[in-house]
C-alpha cells in the first residue's frame, strides 16, 4: 500500500515545484518587461539622428546660399562703381541691368537663408529636446534594468532555497513518478495531486469507474485520472453521489499530458483499470 506519507510529500513537492515553474517563467519573462522602453529610446535616438543629418544639411545649404550672395553683393557694388566710368550709352544699360539682376538676386537668397535660419532654429531646439528624452529615458531604463536585476537576483535566491527543500523530499520517492509528476505540475496549472471523493476525481470532476476509484480507495499503487492525469489519493467524503457535481471538460486531459513520444509507459499502465 503507499504510504500516507508518500501523498503527504507529493503535495509538499508539488508546492515547491509549482513556484520553481512560475519563477523559471518569470526569470524568463524579465527581460520582456523593458522591451516598450527600449524601443522608445531606439525611436528617440532614430529621430535624433535623422534631425541632425537633417540640420546638417540646412547648415550647408545657408553656406552655399550665404556664399552666393557674397558673390552678388560683389557683382552689384562692382557695376556701380563702373557706372562712374561709362562713356555710351550701351555702358550704362549693361551696367544697370546688371546691377538689376544682382539686387534682385540678392534678395532672393537673403530670403532664402532667413528661411533656412529659421528651419535651423526650430531643429536645434527640436534635437535639444530629443538630447534632453534620450537622457531621461536612458537613465529610467538603467534604473528599470536594476530593479529586474535585482528580482531575478532574489528569484534565483528562491529558487536555490526550493531545490534544498526538494531535495529533502525526493530520496524516498520514485524517479520515474516524480519525472512524471513534474510534468503533471506544468501541464496542469501547478496542481499535480488531487483527492478523490466518492467516484469523482476533484481536479477535473470526472466521474471514475467503481473499480478505479476503490482501486484509489485501497492505495496499493500510484494511480493516474485517465481524464487530467493527475496522481489521485482518496479522501472520505460526506457525499459519495457524484450526480451533483459539474464536469470540467476544459480540464480533461490524457496520460499523454506525461508522455509527449511514449518514452514511458507507467502511467497507462497505473491508470488502465479504468
Amino acid at each position: 500500500m503507499v504510504a500516507t506519507e508518500v501523498f503527504d510529500k507529493l503535495r509538499e513537492l508539488q508546492d515547491i515545484l509549482a513556484r520553481k515553474n512560475q519563477l523559471d517563467m518569470e526569470i524568463l519573462e524579465a527581460p520582456q518587461l523593458l522591451v516598450k522602453q527600449e524601443e522608445l529610446l531606439a525611436r528617440y535616438k532614430t529621430n535624433y539622428i535623422k534631425k541632425n543629418t537633417d540640420d546638417e544639411a540646412i547648415r550647408q545649404t545657408i553656406g552655399t546660399l550665404k556664399a552666393e550672395l557674397f558673390e552678388m553683393e560683389q557683382r552689384r557694388e562692382k557695376a556701380e562703381k563702373a557706372m562712374d566710368g561709362i562713356t555710351t550709352q550701351r555702358e550704362y544699360d549693361a551696367l544697370d541691368r546688371e546691377i538689376q539682376e544682382a539686387t534682385k538676386r540678392e534678395a532672393e537668397l537673403r530670403k532664402e537663408i532667413l528661411k533656412n535660419e529659421s528651419a535651423h532654429k526650430r531643429l536645434d531646439e527640436e534635437i535639444k529636446n530629443e538630447e534632453a528624452m534620450i537622457r531621461q529615458q536612458e537613465q529610467e531604463l538603467d534604473e528599470r534594468k536594476a530593479v529586474i536585476e535585482a528580482e531575478i537576483t532574489h528569484k534565483k535566491e528562491e529558487l536555490a532555497a526550493l531545490a534544498e527543500g526538494e531535495k529533502h523530499l525526493t530520496p524516498d520517492l520514485d524517479s520515474d513518478t516524480l519525472f512524471k509528476f513534474d510534468r503533471i505540475i506544468k501541464n496542469k496549472q501547478g496542481v499535480g495531486i488531487v483527492p478523490v471523493q466518492g467516484s469523482v476525481c476533484m481536479g477535473c470532476h470526472m466521474i471514475l469507474s467503481a473499480q478505479f476509484a476503490i482501486e484509489v480507495r485501497e492505495g496499493k499503487k500510484i494511480m493516474y485520472c485517465p481524464y487530467c492525469s493527475r496522481i489521485l489519493y482518496y479522501q472520505e467524503s460526506d457525499e459519495d453521489s457524484a450526480e451533483d457535481m459539474v464536469f470540467d471538460d476544459m480540464d480533461m486531459g490524457s496520460l499523454a499530458d506525461l508522455d509527449d513520444s511514449n518514452e514511458y509507459d507507467g502511467a497507462d499502465e497505473d491508470s488502465s483499470d479504468d
